[in-house]
């Protein structure tokens, strides 16, 4: 992986400083080789991260009258190659850069239905003058951009934009409300930034002196599904395995992330008896806490611990296995790290947990192989199996917006601020497609996969990306595949929900491959501190921000407000910020991190 950064400046020739400076904040995306293309009113920066090709993958590339950026992998680079030899094109190496580029010079924005990959690239075209944005079709790869008076300019990251001249740290209500109201999880295509977006998950842009243009090139489509159960589970098991195995091609050292669940179990088993096949053996890495045994409660979002199954894998696939303990203190300090990998108020500890995480496993690999997906896809999550959070008319995962408008602090009443993310949730739900004679259960499983696609795991996807690239740690995601997504959508409910258990479709099309225990274990969440002392040490600190007369968390959150809830030891918050994920000490972590961020990036608020 990679960071991409340029400039299209139709009024002034770019200034090679100014790429200079937006490649240097990117260099932990890139740390291993960095390259420029200018061209008058051009300037590419790139950051790489060496994985595939040292030699022959440099970049910026250029080939005829286009240049390319580009940042992801691409798991078919080889079935393409074929179809462009057969067209006389001849490659220099085996980087899947040549291959995006050539491809897109043989096929235009047609190549993206050919594409099995994560990217964001970038394509400069010197004879129209016309530049071409892209993003993957999950949104696994960041890309935002932002207008100039004389173009536009790109980054991987917020942080990059924020350097050129125009670009200011403001946010509007509107983004103080994304912040108070949706967050961690942002609207589709905001940069939250008041001059920033996003471009949206399987969207493509392109620019030119006529202006820009925005365009969607794939979603999920509904269609009758003909398999019976034991073919579905067949078919599911052809498409993980093969997805996968894809994903494990590299020049340098990779492992996987097992926490012991169903996910990161199924993809470590299998990239175990392909090393093995190799004559390799696999490295995986667990995650854990100090005390945490002690610590640990059974409820019934995790009725057990991670770590015995952790230890059974391991021995399972016989895997050199490695574990990283973390600490409560060391765990919030790094709250201040993960807001600047995320350039916002992200998923708290869960967060921070991740950067220390993934700082960890680059001592020794530079690439990974991650569960994220299987959860959204398959129906994971509570809320795919709780009537009462199943049919809540809005985000699943965020029911407490009035008891976060209390908090806000420019209040809005619970009919403003329910308005407010129901505006958002809506447009969500204008991209779900329907088959005729649907009853409304499986109609609202449609939705709920739509919604969890686009925003519960877009924001997993962030916290992904930003907290392993900060690191240069490239993190793959095999369920991600989008065959995979396709085919998901498509799946009855009654067959995800096998033997009435979440995922029960993938635990049934995986027998054999998991011990049963394993492959049977309720579904745990990602694994966090359960020390008691954490709340204690975030609530002190918010206290002590509260008291110092140089808070900034109070020009978005209401101080009296939070006052109450530190003294009630968070009583006066009665339901959880983010799923399940995201309780008391995680809303306390989150308000420190905004803290950290309006300090760092000197965030202005305005009207």
């Amino acid at each position: 992986m990679c960071g991409i950064a340029g400039e299209i400046d139709f009024k002034n020739k770019v200034k090679k400083e100014l790429l200079e400076k937006m490649s240097e904040v990117l260099a932990p995306r890139g740390p291993d080789d960095k390259g420029f293309y200018f061209d008058d009113n051009v300037g590419f920066a790139h950051r790489r991260l060496i994985v595939i090709d040292p030699e022959n993958g440099k970049q910026p590339m250029t080939f005829g009258d286009y240049t390319l950026i580009y940042n992801g992998e691409l798991y078919n680079t080889e079935d393409i190659r074929k179809e462009l030899l057969k067209k006389g094109y001849g490659f220099a190496g085996h980087s899947d850069t040549e291959v995006v580029l050539k491809a897109f010079a043989e096929y235009g924005e047609k190549c993206l239905d050919m594409f099995n990959g994560i990217f964001a690239f970038a394509v400069w075209n010197k004879r129209t003058q016309t530049l071409f944005l892209v993003r993957d079709r999950i949104g696994v790869k960041p890309l935002f951009y932002a207008k100039t008076s004389g173009g536009i300019v790109f980054a991987s990251e917020i942080k990059s934009l924020l350097l050129h001249p125009e670009i200011k740290p403001v946010i509007t209500k509107e983004g103080a409300a994304e912040i108070m109201l949706i967050g961690p999880a942002r609207i589709v295509g905001s940069g939250v930034f008041r001059d920033i977006s996003d471009l949206p998950a399987a969207h493509y842009a392109e620019f030119s002196r006529n202006g820009l243009k925005i365009k969607r090139y794939w979603k999920v489509t509904a269609k009758a599904h003909g398999e019976n159960f034991e073919e579905t589970a067949e078919h599911t098991r052809e498409l993980i395995f093969d997805a996968v195995k894809r994903q494990l091609i590299s020049d340098v050292p990779l492992c996987t992330f097992l926490s012991g669940g169903l996910d990161s179990s199924v993809i470590s088993a299998i990239a175990s008896k392909e090393y093995e096949s190799r004559g390799e053996k696999l490295v995986t890495y667990s995650i854990d806490y100090k005390n945490n045994r002690e610590n640990f409660h059974a409820s019934s979002f995790q009725p057990d611990e991670d770590a015995p199954y952790v230890a059974e894998m391991a021995k399972f696939i016989n895997s050199d296995h490695k574990g990283v303990e973390l600490d409560t203190p060391a765990l919030a300090e790094a709250l201040k790290d993960a807001v600047y990998a995320r350039d916002l108020p992200g998923m708290a500890d869960v967060d921070s947990s991740l950067y220390l995480f993934c700082r960890e496993i680059k001592k020794t690999h530079s690439v990974a192989v991650s569960g994220e997906c299987a959860d959204e896809i398959f129906g994971g999550y509570p809320w795919y199996h709780r009537p009462e959070v199943l049919h809540y008319d809005g985000f699943p995962w965020a029911t407490s917006v009035p008891e976060r408008a209390e908090l806000m602090k420019d209040p809005m009443s619970a009919k403003e601020a329910e308005a407010f993310v129901r505006k958002e949730y809506e447009r969500c739900l204008e991209d779900v497609e329907y088959l005729d004679g649907e009853n409304a259960d499986d109609r609202r499983m449609r939705e709920m996969f739509i919604l969890n696609l686009e925003y519960f795991m877009a924001t997993l996807l962030d916290r992904k990306d930003r907290m392993s690239m900060a690191h240069g740690l490239e993190v793959r995601v095999p369920f991600c595949d989008y065959r995979l997504v396709e085919y998901a959508y498509n799946i009855p409910t009654k067959f995800k929900n096998y033997r009435e258990r979440e995922k029960g479709l993938v635990r049934y099309a995986m027998t054999g491959v998991l011990p049963e225990d394993v492959l049977w274990r309720k579904k745990s969440p990602y694994p966090k501190t359960h020390n008691p002392n954490y709340m204690e040490l975030l609530s002190g600190k918010l206290k002590t921000l509260l008291d110092s007369g140089e808070c900034r968390l109070t020009e978005l959150v209401n101080e009296s407000a939070l006052r109450k809830m530190l003294e009630t030891n968070g009583a006066s918050f009665k339901k959880n910020w983010y799923g399940q994920l995201m309780t008391v000490p995680q809303i306390y972590a989150y308000f420190l991190q905004i803290e950290y961020w309006m300090q760092r990036y000197k965030v202005e608020v305005r009207d």
